[in-house]
């Protein structure tokens, strides 16, 4: 992190300590005038000054938004979490999580646009209405990557001190699943899609459960796959784990596909000592797959992981 003082203040956001972060947070509460340079996932974005009105495509961001105080003058039509309805009124739509509407958009004349995860790649369209951040997260680490992503944000809308306390709650919830999960067997992640089952390992975009958790995995070598690795109930039953984590994309996305449930609900499944133990973990559908990384999000799947290996004997 570099702060240049010439005339303008500038301040360079990177991956930092929590400690530098705090300290640059005081001499930024000092400080009037700023133009922030942002490191996103497309490159270096300058912001200037602090913004008023800003539009947020990515659902996780917008997460972590309003976990530090953050109200979003401009919406997706679709925010998928329950948590998030009572923004319908409150701010205006201007697209979906995929696209953008560059009229409602210019219309709105927002100071700031947040865009990421589905919506990446259209900072190209968007940075001709208003300063546009690509704040896209890999998956390589969901967890620290959600707490930079936090901290930038508390820097760019002068919300150090509230990005702070958020972050110290998401790391208690981090601790107390991590706590839960220790000594209680190994893992296998899987997402039903309809019938489909897809397996998610440690360096899949849901990998982060197993490395943050320190979740050992059922099995090594799955396919790091954005989509997954499609396998089948033999799979499941082979790999036996003592515990398996579902997502169902169906309900997360709103569709009326068959669900989870119904599809792991097989005789080669019910023979994994997971089935028997009754240690199968429906996991928060949107939280998980829609806004990972969102800090509110993310600790309530952490609460689900904690809840049921907390219950294990």
């Amino acid at each position: 992190m570099t702060i240049s003082l010439s005339g303008e203040t500038t301040m360079t956001i990177r991956p930092f300590t929590r400690r530098a972060l705090i300290a640059a947070g005081l001499t930024l509460a000092a400080m009037p005038a700023l133009a922030l340079d942002v490191e996103t996932y497309a490159g270096k974005v300058t912001v200037e000054g602090t913004p008023s009105k800003v539009a947020v495509f990515d659902i996780a961001a917008l997460d972590t938004l309003l976990a530090i105080g953050v109200m979003p003058a401009g919406i997706p039509e679709n925010v998928y979490l329950s948590e998030l309805s009572d923004l319908k009124g409150k701010a205006e739509v201007v697209g979906d999580i995929f696209e953008p509407d560059l009229e409602a958009l210019s219309a709105l004349e927002p100071d700031l646009i947040i865009l990421g995860g589905r919506s990446s790649g259209k900072e190209k369209e968007t940075v001709k209405v208003a300063p546009s951040l690509d704040m896209t997260m890999d998956g390589v680490d969901v967890v620290e990557q959600a707490r930079e992503r936090a901290f930038t944000y508390g820097a760019i809308f002068g919300k150090q001190a509230e990005a702070e306390k958020a972050v110290a709650d998401f790391d208690a919830a981090l601790a107390r699943a991590k706590a839960a999960v220790q000594g209680k067997g190994k893992g296998l992640i899987v997402m039903t899609n309809g019938p489909k089952i897809t397996a998610y390992g440690i360096d899949s975009r849901f990998g982060w459960v197993h490395k943050a958790l320190d979740l050992p995995a059922a099995v090594e070598d799955v396919e790091a796959a954005t989509h997954g690795e499609p396998v089948s109930f033999e799979f499941i039953a082979k790999a036996n784990p003592d515990w398996l984590l579902v997502l169902d994309r169906a309900a997360a996305i709103g569709a009326n596909d068959q669900n989870a449930k119904a599809t792991l609900d097989n005789a080669l499944v019910a023979e994994t000592k997971a089935w028997k133990s009754g240690q199968v973990v429906y996991l928060p559908s949107a939280d998980f797959y829609i806004a990972a990384g969102g800090l509110k999000a993310t600790e309530r799947v952490l609460a689900a992981i904690e809840a049921a290996f907390s219950a294990s004997q």
